[in-house]
């Protein structure tokens, strides 16, 4: 079965966001399904334009900045 965007619910969504972009924290549930945490990375190109990109590695400060919203999304699950 093809992944169908209808079916997805997003029962959570905050960011956090710094002068190189932001990192957000959100949780979906897919067809009523279990709850996932989701965590992604917008940075901004040299026009200024937002465009999504690896989350890769995170810096002490991020970590720090996105906890909270972890320990937030954790509430929802």
């Amino acid at each position: 079965m093809p992944y169908d965007s209808n079916l997805d619910e997003q029962l959570f969504n905050k960011a956090w966001e710094d002068e190189g972009g932001k990192i957000i924290v959100s949780v979906h549930s897919y067809n009523k399904g279990q709850k996932k945490l989701q965590i992604a990375r917008e940075i901004k190109d040299k026009m200024g334009n937002a465009a999504f990109a690896k989350l890769g590695r995170l810096s002490k400060t991020e970590i720090k900045g996105i906890l909270p919203l972890i320990q937030e999304a954790l509430e929802v699950m």
